[in-house]
């Protein structure tokens, strides 16, 4: 890959220093406030906070320790992260979504002396340490303006370390990061007792932001939309620490009703998100054009430019662009496959949409498509400092992908067996089925523990298959699972669990009633056991209007979905 100019880095905190040097000015945060106004925060203000924060709580005697951060996206969670890993201890980014008893059974795990925190928490965390759950000592609000209560407040923090600074307390600021030791611990989605925890260093992710700005074309000028949760390493690493390294500015999603408004207001022009969401996208601009009775003559237009260079075809289609806010550069999808018809669309439109490739294990980034080295359902190439390739491949050229390099994690942290499974003479194995091309390209097939056998030995991909189901108009989403038919655990049939949305079923297909809706459904399912070989076919269906449960960040739990599925009756064709 040809390779862009960036910034070399050690660590983090080498990272801020001189990435702050050279955006010292420009804006880091634009937040909304409660009255609909806008705060700034310039990157040189984002650095003195750090270190402000930073120099508080090696005050507090929590030197070397270990201090978790849990909420919703927003500056502050952003500031806590970097104050805990750039000079003070080990930074332990929480799931927000997790129940309170799964919580506390990562704060007893973690070991974490300190929690930062934003309101929607204070309840759970006032328990977690009345109960002296684990090693947890200390409170740290986003949202409280000054101490109370024996709970500290991140605000009055930064102030008490502003003037500790000024009195010449340099114990933050001049701390030296050992770049290879674990200073960030993450959990794997999955139940607490079956998350592990992956172990990271400054190296890991240093080595993949400056693997992912020699290759990306973002600036300072850039506007990144934060929306997926920032204790994912994906959101963590190629929004929040790329968008800081790079001198970008960051604003906050609204929630995810309200993200193409956002892209409007904030004129966005990078997003890291997930396939849900830019399906979603998707559909609201196809709804607009069909409300405006334009649908024929864009997909007119989108055959007639389709060679077209993106920059011709962003000037074809600059009304579909200002509804995005007109200022899209680039839109990353990851943490899933993303459907390649829906990608075709976005770059049929100009909407330059690249997928990207990686694990909590890998700091995340493995593979991402870029301007000039893409193809269709790809996830591009490695980056530049990380090896792979393809063991025990099958006829077809699909086996398992494994990958080398510094972004790979240190371990799972005291879990030696599982980290010996994963880690085998400096190979990360990643678990995934995928094939690699003549020219390099990666095209990533589906888990290796997700995948069917079939009696006559057939492989079959659920993530395939359901990218097939999703795209029948009023099926939300969908689980492919196989079913045994007898005693012979070789006789394996196949199921699909589909969500589906009344409303839009009904309406599509002129129907009412359960029995007419799950007519017209089968009908749709006939049509793609037609498209496919006999031993793909699609046995039997399972309706529903239920979410299928999800990780936060819209993975499907399959082995949590098969477990509910048990419990489900089955409806057979």
């Amino acid at each position: 890959m040809s390779e862009r100019q960036y910034i070399k880095i050690t660590d983090l905190k080498d990272m801020l220093k001189k990435s702050g040097k050279q955006y010292a000015d420009k804006i880091a945060y634009q937040i909304k406030t409660k009255e609909g106004n806008y705060q700034y925060i310039t990157h040189k203000e984002v650095r003195q906070k750090i270190d402000a924060l930073g120099t508080a709580l090696v005050e507090m005697g929590l030197k070397d320790k270990r201090i978790a951060v849990i909420g919703e996206n927003r500056w502050e969670w952003e500031i806590a992260y970097l104050s805990i890993v750039c000079g003070t201890g080990t930074v332990v980014p929480l799931d927000k979504s997790l129940p309170e008893n799964e919580l506390k059974n990562l704060i007893e795990r973690s070991e974490v002396e300190a929690i930062f925190y934003t309101k929607k928490y204070e309840t759970i965390l006032e328990n977690a340490k009345n109960e002296g759950i684990g090693q947890l000592k200390h409170l740290i609000s986003m949202d409280l303006e000054q101490h109370t209560k024996g709970i500290y407040a991140q605000k009055e923090l930064i102030e008490k370390g502003e003037q500790l600074i000024k009195q010449g307390n340099q114990e933050f600021i001049k701390a030296k990061i050992d770049h290879e030791k674990m200073s960030i611990m993450l959990f794997t989605s999955g139940t607490t007792s079956a998350s592990k925890i992956v172990a990271l260093s400054h190296k890991n992710l240093c080595s993949n932001l400056m693997d992912i700005a020699s290759i990306l074309d973002v600036d300072c000028e850039d506007v990144f939309l934060s929306f997926l949760p920032l204790h994912h390493v994906f959101e963590c690493t190629v929004g929040f620490l790329f968008a800081l390294y790079k001198g970008a500015k960051t604003v906050f999603c609204d929630g995810i009703r309200h993200i193409p408004e956002n892209m409007k207001e904030y004129k966005v022009s990078v997003m890291a998100s997930v396939p849900a969401i830019y399906e979603r996208i998707f559909k609201m601009i196809r709804k607009h054009i069909e409300n405006q009775g334009k649908l024929e003559e864009i997909l007119q237009k989108e055959e007639q430019y389709k060679n077209h260079s993106m920059e011709e075809k962003r000037k074809v289609f600059q009304e579909i662009h200002d509804m995005l806010g007109g200022n899209i550069k680039l839109l990353i999808s990851g943490a899933a496959s993303l459907d390649s018809k829906i990608e075709e669309k976005y770059r049929l439109l100009g909407l330059n949409i690249v997928q990207g490739y990686g694990l909590t294990e890998t700091s995340p980034v493995i593979a991402i498509g870029t301007n000039q080295h893409y193809k269709l359902g790809s996830i591009g190439k490695c980056v530049p400092s990380v090896k792979a390739k393809i063991i025990n491949t099958n006829q077809e050229g699909i086996g398992e992908l494994i990958v080398q390099g510094p972004n790979i994690m240190l371990e799972y942290f005291g879990n030696r067996m599982d980290t010996k499974k994963a880690l085998v003479d400096g190979w990360f194995y990643t678990g995934d089925l995928a094939k690699i091309d003549d020219e390099g390209y990666i095209f990533i097939c589906g888990r290796k523990k997700s995948v069917i056998v079939l009696k006559n030995g057939k492989n079959i991909f659920p993530e395939e298959m359901e990218n097939l189901i999703n795209r029948i108009e009023g099926i939300e989403e969908s689980f492919v699972f196989g079913k045994q038919m007898s005693e012979d655990k070789n006789d394996i049939k196949i199921f699909a669990k589909l969500v589906y949305n009344q409303e839009i079923i009904e309406n599509t297909y002129k129907v009412h009633g359960e029995d007419e809706i799950f007519g017209a459904i089968n009908e749709k399912i006939k049509e793609i056991n037609k498209m496919m070989p006999h031993y793909k076919a699609i046995k039997g269906i399972v309706l529903t209007q239920e979410p299928l449960i999800k990780t936060t960040t819209n993975k499907i739990k399959r082995q949590q979905n098969l477990e509910q599925m048990r419990k489900e009756e089955m409806v057979c064709n």
